[in-house]
């Protein structure tokens, strides 16, 4: 898998969804860039989704061995914090739900995040740690 080429893509998709969030449904952009979105997105799954539903099952398999993995998609932000060093996160209630049997009462999420590409497991409001890294 080309990392730098994984990383790239997941950043276009980051800052199309984070574009698509800043305008209201009635702009009349926001079809154009929802149509842009999705071509990303179609893109994405083409290039990268089969390896990244294997590496998906891996972090599933050791982490949340009873949650379904989804399209790579669903694991993506809806929107992104970008600082002013271009370094992406995410809020800790972005990703997608996952139930840990360590953590039974504590909500969790996966989420998968560019510049370094990475899946980070929110735990919580307050704590994330990263579970996989395109290294």
């Amino acid at each position: 898998m080309d990392i730098q080429a994984l990383d790239k893509a997941v950043q276009q998709i980051a800052l199309k969804r984070n574009e698509l969030k800043k305008i209201d449904y009635n702009n009349p952009k926001y079809d154009d860039l929802e149509e842009a979105l999705h071509d990303l997105e179609d893109a994405f799954l083409d290039d990268f989704g089969d390896e990244m539903e294997k590496v998906l099952q891996q972090v599933h398999d050791k982490i949340c061995p009873d949650t379904d993995v989804l399209l790579p998609i669903a694991y993506m932000a809806k929107s992104y914090i970008i600082n002013e060093k271009n370094e992406f996160s995410v809020a800790p209630n972005e990703g997608v739900f996952v139930e840990l049997e360590k953590l039974p009462s504590k909500e969790t999420r996966l989420v998968i995040i560019p510049n370094p590409i990475r899946i980070v497991l929110n735990l919580g409001k307050d704590k994330q740690q990263v579970v996989w890294t395109g290294k």
